[in-house]
């Protein structure tokens, strides 16, 4: 399975304060070490555009929202509990026509 990073999910991290960010890291990198997510909190979502979007909880308080699919998942968000979930309701991922890049509308 391979295991990806995007920028939205870099960039989400850095608005994290050093301690939630500390939290993330850790949890991203049992991720990574784990890709099928074994002991992990991996919540499928409803209510959304796209299905292929779950919650991994992070912290009490912080979530991923993450694009898993039998071939890969892709850390795609890091944030606040009712932030994050906000967030993945108005998206969708699809599939570049020109580039094959990822992106969500």
């Amino acid at each position: 399975m391979h295991f990806l990073i995007s920028d939205t999910f870099v960039d989400s991290l850095a608005r994290l304060t050093g301690d939630e960010q500390k939290a993330a890291k850790t949890t991203a990198f049992d991720l990574q070490m784990n890709a099928a997510g074994a002991g992990m909190s991996f919540h499928k979502l409803d209510k959304v555009k796209d299905r292929n979007f779950w919650s991994v909880r992070a912290s009490a308080d912080l979530r991923f929202i993450v694009y898993k699919t039998a071939e890969s998942q892709l850390l795609y968000y890091a944030g606040h509990h009712d932030k994050a979930y906000d967030r993945k309701a108005r998206r969708k991922l699809e599939t570049h026509p020109k580039t094959a890049a990822a992106q969500s509308t």
